[in-house]
């Protein structure tokens, strides 16, 4: 099958929709078909594909992103016309069997890729939480979802927010992970503490909590050796300050944004990974990279966490403070001793359970949904 997989975001900034792009891409190619990226990047497909790990036949850069507000993040998106142009253009000479768009609403150059032909087509939801452009915008947004064959969502609460603003039916299929990369990981080998380690990954922005994380990081006990050491990985609008507030130090280390093949050593190194965003999360693609690493877990009690990692993870009230710090304590604790959450048999557990998700099942469930698609475009029916 040839499948044309559209991004709406740069693939020169990480993030959870390009990740589940990339990661179905490849999982799809390895079962032999030919699935083609399509998304904007700040640089030619070239120069970008090594970069994501896809030959540059399996990539088309559409344009350059630029930075857009959005669910209280910054998304990189491409909103020149011409970037819809040619993403239009490159569906209509690529002979797909179905093309598949990830966030279709988002704005840019997706809606050249919706209005693209009348091939079919699959569109996969991730927002979670209200949506000021879903209510705005409602008529065309129905209209222009009338192009899609099947409507995906990555969760109950990403379902819940599209179906709530325009309506329609909806398959939940999970996001995946490449499980054999964190499975596999060999630690980090640099700058641990016999204290303990704990990772935040993320963008460092108001919504993901990461000046909760410092904050509780501060009260924790200062140890035997030291005291426990901050990973902090990613950057974003608020790092300048943040570094400022809390520099780098012998606890603290600012990583910046780091390769995956670092990111996976580095869960496998770190005793626990937290999670303190604040709201917004339809789904915890980095709690289940933990798990399958065999790395513990303290993140925010949101629905979008507790759905993957509830069993196996300690979850406190978003932004308190003095509950992340005594939680974060406590896994460090549990950590050093070998108990808990951190026993063998519990990351033996956790890690079985991540492997619900990983990227080769959900690459098997999408085939069937766009076998789906086709065979709706084909008869004339469309998804209501």
């Amino acid at each position: 099958m040839r499948v044309a997989l559209h991004c709406p975001y740069s693939l020169s900034r990480p993030g959870g929709v390009q990740g589940q792009v990339l990661g179905l891409a490849r999982a799809l190619r390895a079962r032999d078909h030919e699935a083609v990226v399509l998304a904007p990047a700040d640089a030619d497909a070239a120069s970008t594909a090594p970069g994501v790990g896809l030959d540059p036949a399996a990539l088309v850069v559409v344009g350059r992103g630029v930075p857009v507000p959005a669910n209280g993040s910054v998304a990189p998106v491409a909103l020149w016309p011409g970037a819809a142009v040619r993403a239009a253009r490159a569906v209509a000479a690529g002979h797909f069997d179905v093309v598949h768009l990830h966030e279709p609403l988002a704005p840019g150059d997706g809606y050249g890729v919706l209005l693209a032909g009348a091939g079919p087509k699959v569109g996969t939801f991730h927002r979670a939480g209200g949506s000021a452009a879903y209510r705005l915008f409602r008529v065309p947004a129905r209209h222009a979802l009338a192009r899609l064959a099947v409507r995906a969502a990555v969760s109950a609460e990403a379902e819940a927010t599209v179906r709530e603003a325009l309506g329609g039916e909806y398959v939940i299929v999970p996001n995946a992970v490449e499980l054999e990369r964190y499975d596999t990981a060999r630690p980090w080998p640099e700058e641990g503490s016999p204290d303990g380690v704990v990772l935040f990954v993320g963008r460092h922005e108001q919504r993901k909590g990461l000046e909760v994380l410092l904050e509780a990081f501060g009260r924790l006990a200062p140890g035997d050796h030291g005291g426990p050491r901050l990973w902090v990985a990613g950057d974003g609008p608020a790092t300048a300050e943040l570094r400022r507030r809390f520099p780098p130090a012998d606890r603290i280390a600012w990583l910046g944004v780091v390769p995956d093949d670092e990111l996976a050593a580095r869960l496998a190194a770190a005793d626990v990974l937290c999670a303190p965003s604040l709201y917004g999360e339809s789904f915890g693609v980095v709690l289940l990279e933990a798990m399958a690493a065999r790395t513990a877990i303290v993140a925010s009690d949101l629905p979008g966490y507790a759905a993957v990692a509830g069993d196996v993870a300690r979850l406190v009230p978003p932004g308190n403070v003095d509950a992340l710090a005594e939680a974060l304590g406590a896994a460090l604790g549990e950590a050093r001793r070998g108990t808990g959450a951190s026993a063998p048999e519990a990351l033996d557990r956790a890690a079985s359970a991540a492997a619900r998700w990983s990227m080769t099942a959900q690459a098997a469930r999408y085939l069937e949904l766009y076998e789906e698609a086709i065979g709706r475009t084909g008869a004339g029916t469309l998804a209501r």
